[in-house]
């Protein structure tokens, strides 16, 4: 008879077991709904318990400011099977707070916004129970915000924004689904991570951080010129000496500030570093249109420091695995070019004019052409060169142009307007890199003055550098091809990416920030867009 009774209990027992491990399954799903998790101790770990994928619909009815971030909150829960992604056992994890914390101080990253559902979060985080336990409500606020987060200081202004802004660098494309298992796996990335916004952004927003700092402490007094001097050299005494030396000191291009009224050794040192920092002729002479930069207000070197924070967000970062890079930073007037990440050439540039601003774009350098052929634009043709024919029947002769295919063109030689070398980089732009013979232009602090193409100050340096590894060239061979006067086409062997940007203020690897003319007046639009979004 034992033996009969003994499988019937076993069966007994093995049922009871399923059903009460099925409700208590049921109970921890029912519990989650309503926000509340009593049973998570029968877990190894709070990551095991899952929710109930249809709450993240509801989540968002009744979170409707969130709601352009549902289809990546649904994506991130997809891939996570609806785990729990920001609590542990103690309650919101590391990643969480740090995430709060960055959200928390958005300020500090030059955003200007409003944090939806700021009190929510600030009650979930500020809970001060010993143990906050999972909720899916608390979860999908975190992700949702996270998502806030990524968008505002990853990402930045919708790509249609800065195309309006005539922004037509490649946008970086990034899965901030994707993204999050780095910053789980890695929390620190949160903070500084170079891989997804471009380095020179940290460096901006560590200068930003020392300019509110000098806000803080009153910030800098405005000059007052001397009606006794147009300008200021060395040796002159005169109180706004004093006054230039305390406002270089505040800015750290002067270690001190001795309140002299002479123009002496020691503020001849900070004047050039200014003068440097601020594109300015490196020279001793301090006029007029010199202390009136001096005079920007803080508020708007701090807004400059913002926009172009926000023009960092929209760089690939791709750029900085490129072998060789050539850039161009149309404000600066300054072509750049790197080999592993190294700047082997400085060339000053000069760039389009107001009415013919030169296109913010990239593409590949592929072809240098010596003693090329200047083949004038249509629209350069019927608004200068046939009227100047009208007045002159010899103009052509007397430029070395000719009329060729229905067209006008410059023939090769030292008077060619693209000079004696350009480099193409293929575009929808016609915009290319080139020589001059207007050499007196590069002297010119503001140099804004060709119909958008790039003149180049060092043009023979620039092919000696591109084509210094190709055994096809020396030197010599170069200096030839240039001087040649007929046109000859090279392909080169590595296309070299060109990058034309545009940024207002930079950050050199000494820590030092530069501030340069928005010479296309593109800062406050940004700034303007920066406050609406």
């Amino acid at each position: 008879m034992r033996k009969s009774i003994f499988p019937f209990v076993i069966i007994v027992c093995g049922f009871l077991f399923i059903t009460l491990s099925c409700k208590n399954k049921e109970t921890i799903k029912d519990a989650l709904a309503f926000g509340e998790s009593n049973a998570s101790n029968d877990f190894k770990s709070i990551a095991e318990i899952t929710f109930d994928s249809t709450l993240v619909a509801t989540f968002f009815e009744n979170y409707p400011k969130l709601k352009s971030f549902k289809p990546d909150v649904i994506a991130l829960y997809k891939k996570q099977q609806y785990h729990y992604i920001w609590f542990d056992q103690k309650g919101i994890n590391e990643v969480g707070n740090l995430l709060y914390d960055k959200i928390s101080n958005l300020d500090q990253e030059g955003i200007q916004t409003t944090i939806p559902y700021k009190n929510k979060l600030d009650d979930l985080f500020q809970d001060s129970s010993e143990e906050q336990k999972p909720k899916v409500e608390s979860e999908l606020l975190i992700s949702s915000l996270y998502f806030f987060y990524a968008e505002k200081v990853f990402k930045g202004l919708d790509p249609k924004k800065s195309e309006e802004l005539g922004w037509y660098l490649p946008r970086k494309k990034q899965s901030y689904v994707n993204y999050l298992d780095s910053i789980i796996i890695n929390p620190s990335l949160i903070n500084k991570d170079e891989k997804e916004v471009l380095g020179q952004y940290y460096r901006l927003r560590e200068i930003l951080e020392k300019y509110r700092s000098i806000e803080k402490k009153g910030g800098w007094d405005s000059i007052a010129l001397d009606p006794k001097l147009k300008s200021y050299k060395p040796g002159d005494s005169s109180p706004t000496i004093a006054q230039i030396r305390t406002r270089l000191f505040i800015t750290g291009d002067l270690l001190s500030d001795s309140k002299k009224n002479i123009y002496d050794p020691e503020l001849e040192k900070g004047v050039l570093k200014y003068k440097k920092r601020n594109a300015f002729s490196p020279d001793y002479t301090i006029t007029p249109r010199h202390i009136a930069t001096m005079n920007v207000p803080l508020s708007a070197r701090i807004k400059t420091i913002i926009v172009n924070m926000e023009r960092c967000r929209w760089i690939s970062t791709d750029i900085s695995k490129a072998k060789e890079l050539i850039i161009i930073n149309v404000p600066a007037y300054q072509l750049t070019y790197f080999k592993d990440n190294k700047p082997v050439l400085i060339s000053k540039v000069v760039v389009g004019k107001a009415l013919n601003k030169t296109t913010i774009f990239s593409a590949d350098m592929r072809y240098i052409v010596f003693s090329p052929y200047w083949n004038v634009p249509k629209s350069i043709l019927k608004k200068e060169i046939l009227p100047a024919i009208a007045k002159n029947p010899n103009y052509l002769a007397e430029h070395e142009m000719e009329w060729h295919e229905g067209r006008v063109r410059q023939r090769p030689g030292p008077k060619n307007s693209l000079g004696l070398v350009k480099f193409l980089f293929p575009n929808s732009n016609s915009i290319y890199l080139h020589d001059t013979p207007s050499k007196n232009l590069f002297e010119q602090e503001k140099r804004a003055f060709s119909h958008g193409c790039i003149r180049v100050a060092k043009p023979k340096e620039l092919a000696n550098m591109i084509l210094k590894e190709d055994k096809n060239w020396t030197p010599e061979k170069i200096e030839a091809a240039m001087n040649k006067g007929e046109e000859s086409w090279y392909t080169l062997k590595n296309k070299i990416p060109v990058y034309i940007g545009y940024f207002t203020a930079w950050v050199n690897h000494d820590g030092e920030i530069n501030f340069y003319e928005d010479v296309y007046e593109r800062d406050e639009r940004l700034a303007a867009m920066l406050l609406e979004d």
